[in-house]
């Protein structure tokens, strides 16, 4: 990969930092809602060896996920090439914006049958605990995991740095 190339893809992978508080007291619309501005998905592609922010996912619209039907048994979906959705909140601390939640959902794509295996429930659950500052990753394979600390650490070395050690001990060293 060129450098150019790799420059132009680092300024399109943006995460989404919070820039309202739906509880400053204007008391209008919106009120006490959930913001899901400070979150965004980070699609790990192991297959490739690739990480990369793909907004899309916010609605089931992500490059991995177009152009094939969604089923909920992974059993149907025996070929299918992994890929994990992950979930990560930005929040901004006394030393500046760090990742406070990260949590990765499983999808299994097979294209040659345009069928994919994805459970919507776990993508929801995983979405709202890394809203609330959750690490959950232990479930995914090191390959994957390795991939997404070396993305969130190229992505912003400072806010890497101040994220909490939960999420450092989580994901594997360099």
């Amino acid at each position: 990969m060129s450098s150019e190339k790799s420059s132009n893809q680092k300024k399109s992978n943006a995460f989404t930092i919070m820039k309202d508080d739906s509880t400053d007291g204007h008391g209008g619309y919106g009120v006490g809602s959930v913001s899901l501005e400070n979150i965004s998905p980070v699609i790990i592609d192991p297959n490739e060896n690739r990480a990369f922010v793909d907004m899309g996912a916010m609605h089931a619209r992500s490059e991995i996920e177009r152009r094939v039907k969604f089923i909920p048994n992974k059993e149907e979906v025996p070929n299918g090439k992994l890929y994990w959705i992950v979930w990560v909140t930005v929040e901004r601390g006394e030393n500046g914006p760090f990742f406070s939640g990260v949590a990765g959902s499983e999808v299994r794509v097979d294209r040659s049958i345009k069928r994919a295996y994805k459970s919507m429930p776990e993508h929801v659950n995983h979405m709202d605990k890394s809203m609330k500052g959750k690490i959950i990753v232990e479930h995914m394979d090191e390959p994957s995991k390795k991939l997404l600390a070396d993305f969130l650490r190229n992505f912003d070395d400072n806010m890497w740095t101040n994220s909490t050690d939960e999420l450092k001990q989580a994901l594997p060293e360099k």
